[in-house]
């Protein structure tokens, strides 16, 4: 009996594959099932729907659009990193790649469930924006203050995973919602995607708690610039242009000001203590990791460079990452989605906006984990 064969568009092929940087042989090799992909390219011979649907599930598309007629005019995401050239976006992974096109489907569901207008009582995006020239303790200061945290607040937090909650809550508070992922490489801690109603920050969650923190004020600056940001941890091949990696650096510093204001620091320094107990001391008290205090240790040359870079790597060598089982679905669904966006969702059930498959499809669940999902999130907030 001959095995059917899926009609195809090989163009359709094509773009889906170019769409998250894949070559023909690094997709070739990635399963066994496409090793004719160049033929299914060339309309040679064609995929099996079981072939299909595994490549429609690599490429992040349904399985629908491979039968379009050709490829669809859609924005390309690239288009919204104006920080970034195509040079440095082409070295972007496919693995990170089909992240951001899962946060854009997120984007995408968050103006669906909000008619398309952030619910936010207070929109900082909108109300704010940064400026490269403004002195930088005056520009974290109006984001604090807009914000709402003050920095006695977060002196009382018990621990990062206290720090981190409470300020993905207060982001979500003022219009930016933050999702979450395994990014499977330390290279890339989280990226943003502007968008004037919906901005969104997405944070690798196999990184620190307090990395993470680090993470979501370095693309809350990014998005305060109105752009999207990628944070490459090392660095792209190809230089950013000048204008592109002034922004860069102006995240990052805005990151370490805004968690650690230089006034708060300095007063409470012990220049003369150990830097490496101090690090420690203050991280905790900042609730930051331990190189955002060293750094700044070593800028009011309490250290010198080579300490620094000989104490962060040692610290780096001890980092191992804990071996842990497969974890509890439901749990990593919230961690990853937000108790927010989850809670938003399902109030759009009760109000009849959608229905269960739809609200599975915006949670990114099977139908038959709904309920254990809602009585975890819901459930514990009533």
């Amino acid at each position: 009996m001959a095995v059917e064969r899926m009609p195809i568009t090989p163009e359709v092929v094509t773009w889906a594959r170019e769409r998250l940087g894949y070559t023909l042989d690094a997709l070739a090799v990635k399963r066994k099932d496409f090793k004719k992909i160049a033929e299914w390219e060339s309309g040679e011979s064609r995929p099996t729907y079981r072939q299909l649907e595994k490549l429609a599930k690599d490429l992040w598309l349904p399985v629908a659009v491979f039968f379009f007629p050709e490829p669809p005019d859609t924005p390309k995401i690239e288009e919204t990193f104006r920080t970034l050239g195509s040079e440095q976006f082409d070295e972007i992974p496919p693995s990170i790649r089909k992240l951001l096109y899962k946060a854009r489907a997120f984007q995408v569901g968050l103006s669906e469930l909000n008619d398309g207008r952030n619910s936010a009582h207070n929109h900082i995006i909108s109300d704010l924006k940064l400026d490269v020239a403004e002195e930088l303790s005056i520009a974290t200061r109006r984001v604090r203050d807009y914000i709402g945290i003050a920095l006695e607040e977060q002196f009382k937090w018990n621990d990062d995973d206290e720090a981190l909650k409470t300020w993905r809550s207060a982001l979500f508070n003022v219009g930016v919602t933050v999702f979450k992922d395994a990014f499977k490489t330390d290279d890339y801690s989280g990226f943003s995607l502007y968008d004037y109603e919906f901005p969104i920050i997405y944070v690798n969650n196999s990184n620190a708690k307090a990395r993470q923190i680090f993470t979501l004020f370095h693309e809350l600056a990014h998005l305060l610039f109105h752009t999207s940001g990628v944070d490459n941890d090392s660095a792209f091949r190809y230089a950013l242009p000048k204008e592109y990696s002034r922004i860069e650096m102006r995240c990052n510093a805005f990151a370490g000001a805004f968690l650690v204001p230089d006034d708060a620091f300095d007063r409470l320094l012990r220049p003369e203590a150990d830097p490496e107990s101090e690090a420690r001391r203050l991280s905790r008290m900042f609730s930051v990791s331990r190189e955002v205090i060293l750094r700044k240790i070593r800028d009011r040359q309490i250290i010198s460079p080579q300490e620094y870079s000989e104490t962060i790597a040692a610290w780096r060598r001890e980092a191992r990452p804990s071996a842990t089982g497969g974890g509890n679905y439901y749990r990593t669904k919230i961690a990853y989605l937000g108790e927010e966006y989850i809670e938003l969702a399902f109030r759009r059930l009760e109000e009849n906006m959608i229905d269960e498959e739809e609200l599975a499809d915006y949670l990114a669940v099977a139908p038959k984990n709904l309920d254990k999902l809602e009585d975890l999130v819901i459930g514990a907030r009533s």
